[in-house]
């Protein structure tokens, strides 16, 4: 019966382990997987070598059978649709070799593809058959539970920001452990006790040390990431022609209907973000990676709601696709995302009737704008690129004349959320709006719609920001998008740029002349997203602080600057695990000594006297008895009355005697008797103690020799 019940044990090990995958997966996709990959094998391995088996089959037998029950149950269940189109082989090799670094190029939850899946089987497969196997074959009795931790091991590594939790499934895994080894332990002795009760306060140790450590170790403020060690593949096909090159063309047909949108207000709809410069054309450097539905998200200030959409593609080409910002779930469609910005990019060419449902969190206000500095990071210094051109090794000439501008344009403003403010404002005066202006927003281009024409299209107006405000140091980027909701035609076209500031992340801003005309009655501004955005920018701009010039990337009036940040040494690292192991011993050599006198002084009369003289030979190891073998009870005493001093004799000889009646007269001893054998062996360890020394002793008892009983 034991038998049997340690392999429900491990089959419920197993299929715990399986589970944990639901941070990959969600628990829909994985519970049929985990059940029938646990219970499978472990019925094979009881057939094979259970109980009832009166001869167990070899291992290497299982093992092949096993194999075979594998692959069989794999293609009827998880790759069933595989089964019947021809693509099994192919599909159940992509899975087992090469699912692991899908899954972790993919943004969770992943999808429930069955190449996906496959993982998932082998892996609680395998932990049911081995922990099954070593239940059975084997004696020892936490080993079984040594084959479903490995499995949960890698489903904690895969699911590393997923969401969910896994405390619940490590709580029920600790608890099966516990009872699978209980449940392989002979209770009927009281020495099964003995690791479990050494086990409990070293588990604690180690527990208090962990959390003590845990604040100073490498990884405490950011977990440690496998998804950042494997580079994501691109996406399967992008677009070749950029969204902002089609900008002229949507203007020239304005009547076009590309999709529809329902919300509950009109919306500045986000279709690409564009970060790289060359001189002649702005193109992203989205590092798009796939994923089920989840977009991950970004800390912003100021105010935010949420927002659902339900969009329906018609005329929309390419492969970027719209959402309000910033998205935080899609579903309907199949999608890579880029991290960074949020852009949206379908895992093929948008065809006419594709539906889905995109959960954003939309930006209604920021604060602080006044007092706003300059990001300093990794993005904001690529978003900070002035290139001379392809081909060309100097600065254009034009560069000169933008800077002057700007600066012109910012005069007075004495912080970059001032700077930024400004040239918005500056911008809606300076030129007017014009379908029929040509397209381009190369140098020279630009040169000639700043210092010629002064009229222009969405293209130009948010292009010329985003490079003069590069020449003041601000990091820009280009969004292309559009405005309003139900019907988005393509005279709903919108281009604005989008500064990064060191406390708010990406703010939007409108450098459009109030009254540039679209096909929707929406105005120059999408309600909702961008009103409170506009009044904090026009604020700003008015807003006059004390100093003047072009903004220095210094801390705010009134802020207290940055303090480094402690670092723990690196020494301390390696010391951490050798602390470890220090007090993992000291907490063994200290407490096994007490755990072996208590479990000496239990039992019947006969027991506690063997127990006294077991415990009196190791109060004389410390005065140089070596070996007891071979010598009698009265033999030791002799040398133990020679070693210590006539005084320990009155102790040592009449526990000699009740050790010799004890074993060899055939009488049955009574609890006196054992009191008064302990009574001799306490008395012989306070001689002993006065004769070696405490610090002789102490230094006994440290040795690794104690952990092993005489």
């Amino acid at each position: 019966m034991r038998r049997y019940v340690s392999l429900l044990l491990t089959a419920a090990l197993s299929m715990t382990a399986g589970l944990a995958f639901h941070r990959v997966f969600g628990f829909g996709p994985v519970v049929p997987v985990a059940v029938v990959a646990a219970v499978i094998p472990t019925a094979l391995s009881a057939t094979l070598a259970g109980p009832r088996s009166n001869r167990p089959w070899p291992l290497w037998i299982s093992v092949v059978l096993t194999t075979v029950a594998w692959a069989g149950t794999v293609s009827v269940t998880v790759l069933r649709a595989s089964l019947t189109d021809g693509t099994l082989p192919q599909t159940l090799r992509t899975g087992v070799l090469g699912s692991w670094k899908s899954i972790l190029t993919t943004l969770l939850p992943a999808p429930a593809k069955p190449e996906f899946l496959v993982l998932v089987h082998v892996l609680t497969w395998l932990a049911a058959f081995a922990s099954a196997e070593l239940a059975l074959r084997t004696r020892f009795r936490a080993l079984p539970a040594l084959p479903p931790l490995g499995t949960f091991a890698v489903a904690l590594m895969l699911g590393v920001d997923g969401p969910g939790s896994n405390l619940p499934l490590a709580a029920a895994t600790i608890v099966l452990t516990i009872v699978l080894i209980l449940v392989r332990s002979d209770l009927s002795t009281a020495v099964t006790w003995r690791p479990i009760l050494l086990g409990l306060p070293t588990a604690a140790a180690l527990g208090a040390l962990a959390f003590l450590s845990g604040p100073y170790v490498p990884v405490s403020a950011d977990p440690y990431n496998p998804r950042e060690q494997v580079a994501a593949p691109p996406p399967q096909q992008r677009d070749s022609v950029s969204p902002l090159d089609r900008v002229a063309g949507w203007l020239q047909s304005p009547a076009q209907v590309l999709f529809t949108a329902r919300s509950s207000k009109p919306e500045r709809w986000r279709l690409a973000v564009l970060d790289q410069f060359n001189g002649v054309t702005w193109t992203s450097s989205a590092r798009f990676v796939p994923t089920g539905s989840r977009v991950p998200t970004t800390p912003a200030s100021g105010s935010t709601r949420q927002v659902t959409q339900q969009i329906t593609i018609k005329s929309l080409p390419g492969v970027y696709v719209p959402a309000a910002d910033r998205p935080r779930k899609i579903s309907g469609l199949g999608v890579s995302v880029d991290p960074s910005s949020g852009a949206l990019a379908a895992v093929s060419p948008l065809r006419p009737g594709q539906t889905y449902t995109v959960d954003s969190r939309v930006r209604e206000d920021i604060d602080d704008l006044p007092d706003a500095s300059a990001a300093q990071d990794a993005e904001a210094q690529a978003a900070l690129t002035l290139p001379n051109g392809p081909g060309e090794s100097k600065p254009p000439v034009q560069l000169t004349e933008f800077r002057s501008l700007a600066q012109r344009a910012t005069a007075g403003a004495s912080s970059a959320g001032q700077q930024a403010a400004k040239l918005a404002e500056f911008l809606k005066t300076y030129a007017k709006y014009d379908v029929t202006a040509p397209p381009g927003h190369s140098y020279r281009q630009l040169d000639y719609f700043l210092g010629e024409s002064r009229r222009g299209t969405p293209e130009h107006f948010a292009t010329a920001y985003a490079l003069l405000a590069r020449t003041l140091g601000l990091p820009t980027r280009v969004v292309v998008g559009f405005a309003g909701t139900n019907d988005i035609k393509s005279g709903d076209v919108l281009v604005w740029p989008e500064v990064k500031f060191a406390d708010q992340g990406w703010v939007p801003f409108n450098p459009m002349p109030q009254h540039a005309g679209r096909s929707n009655s929406s105005g120059a501004v999408a309600a909702g997203e961008t009103q409170k955005i506009e009044q904090a920018q026009k604020a700003a701009a008015q807003n006059r602080g004390p100093g003047a010039g072009p903004h220095r990337n210094a801390p705010a009036p009134g802020k207290p600057a940055p303090q480094k940040e402690f670092t723990f040494p690196t020494w301390a690292y390696a010391a951490i695990p050798l602390v470890a192991l220090l007090a993992t011993y000291l907490l063994a050599v200290l407490l096994l000594p007490a755990l072996r006198k208590r479990r000496r002084r239990s039992g019947p009369p006969a027991a506690r006297i063997a127990g006294a003289w077991h415990q009196a030979l190791e109060h004389l190891s410390d005065v140089g008895l070596a070996k007891t073998k071979t010598l009698t009870a009265h033999e030791v005493a002799r040398y133990g009355t020679t070693n210590v001093g006539t005084e320990a004799q009155a102790h040592l000889r009449p526990l000699a005697d009740l050790v010799n009646q004890t074993h060899f007269s055939g009488a049955t001893p009574d609890d006196r008797a054992a009191a008064e054998a302990w009574e001799h062996t306490n008395n012989l360890g306070r001689l002993v103690t006065a004769k070696a020394g405490r610090t002789r002793r102490l230094r006994r008892r440290l040795h690794p020799r104690t952990l092993r009983p005489r």
